[in-house]
């Protein structure tokens, strides 16, 4: 198989659907691309079925092209990530990864060219707020695919508006080529530039960089690294895979031992900024809008931090009590996608977080319409208590 071919193949996958994210080739299935959140089959002649383990182990070998770093990984840890450039059309995060069976399966993510901006997105006013911080940490957190680094990219640019700053950014691979505005930029890639996110952290705080991007907090050391440069004044932008707000800073100590929480703790309520966790719910009419949870740091952020969350001390009670400071949970962002006509109400309840407290607030967006909060059309009084 020569690139010709796998350009060939990735570009009718592409053009195969509106709103494709994702190109997946598995064993066993034909090719298929996410398109709007769902996986859909593709169409493509000739005509190429189901893929055998052949077919797959080709593709990926001639994706990784010899590169003896990615052929290492793969095999010693059974997966590898690269990034591959169809010229003209897109550039993707590439990951190839083995199954029990010694199979290979691959997962391309189409990186976009236009860097988004906070404004286009429509993301809460809280992400200009975080472009202005001046030191610090901020946590973007969510599933994979949630748009993480989306949500970042548009806070860097954000920055590059408006702000005379040196940025260094550490990704895996770098998924948008920010141009020099305001800002200056240099932008290194896992593997290429570095070799571990915690020695490419540890030699940027060489490279007098005002902002540092780390694409993601893996371990521990890497975190340590990243609380450093944020207590001597750097601001540091990273996403973990979390699935709220509250849980981050409990992810983050379960990297420490317990002889070290207290001492990371006190690290912590010293340097986090803000905590945004995002979802991407199905819309309306199709496509996805994306839900977040925001947690902002205060006073009553901080001591919980030190000393954990207890009853009516969460980080969920803070986000509740903290909206007209930017903060929000999930459930509430949710009610308003729902208010909008964003979402459906199923959609609103199956991601939620309590679904009790977004059930309330759907009950009062409806009540304010004038429709029916709850089904009880059918319903019928038991008389037979009367009886007796």
């Amino acid at each position: 198989m020569k690139k010709q071919e796998i350009d060939y193949i990735l570009t009718r996958m592409l053009d195969s659907h509106s709103n494709v994210s994702d190109l997946n080739l598995t064993v066993g299935k034909p090719l298929q691309v996410e398109s709007s959140g769902t996986l859909v089959p593709v169409d493509i002649k000739p005509v190429i079925g189901e893929l055998t383990p052949y077919q797959s182990e080709l593709f990926a070998l001639n994706l990784i092209n010899g590169d003896r770093r990615l052929t290492e990984a793969l095999i010693n840890h059974g997966s590898c990530d690269l990034s591959y450039t169809l010229p003209g059309k897109a550039r993707f995060r590439v990951n190839i990864f083995s199954q029990s069976s010694g199979r290979y399966s691959i997962v391309l993510r189409k990186l976009e060219s236009k860097i988004p901006t906070i404004r286009d997105m429509k993301l809460p006013k809280a992400f200009y707020d975080v472009s202005k911080d001046l030191n610090g940490i901020v946590f973007v957190t969510g599933a994979t695919g949630s748009g993480k680094s989306t949500s970042l990219a548009a806070i860097l640019e954000e920055i590059n508006e408006h702000k005379s700053v040196h940025v260094v950014t550490l990704e895996d691979p770098i998924e948008y080529q920010h141009p020099h505005k305001k800002s200056t930029f240099n932008q290194r890639e896992l593997g290429q530039d570095f070799d571990t996110f915690s020695n490419g952290l540890r030699a940027a705080l060489r490279q007098a960089p005002k902002v540092i991007l780390v694409g993601e907090m893996r371990d521990r050391e890497t975190v340590e690294i990243g609380l450093s440069a944020a207590e001597t004044g750097h601001l540091v932008l990273t996403t973990l895979h979390t699935v709220d707000a509250g849980q981050t800073i409990n992810r983050v100590l379960g990297m420490f031992s317990i002889e070290e929480e207290k001492q990371i703790r006190i690290r912590l309520a010293d340097t986090v900024r803000w905590i945004i966790s995002q979802r991407l719910l199905p819309k309306v009419g199709g496509g996805r809008v994306a839900a977040f949870e925001v947690l902002r740091s205060n006073i009553r952020v901080k001591d919980t931090i030190l000393n954990g969350e207890s009853e009516g001390k969460t980080y969920y009670d803070i986000m509740q009590a903290g909206r007209p400071f930017g903060m929000t949970t999930f459930d509430d962002y949710i009610v308003g996608l729902y208010e909008h006509g964003l979402i459906t109400q199923d959609t609103a309840m199956a991601f939620a977080s309590h679904k009790g407290v977004a059930g309330r607030g759907i009950d009062s967006v409806k009540s304010a319409r004038g429709e029916a909060t709850t089904d009880i059309d059918n319903l019928e009084i038991d008389r037979t208590w009367e009886k007796g």
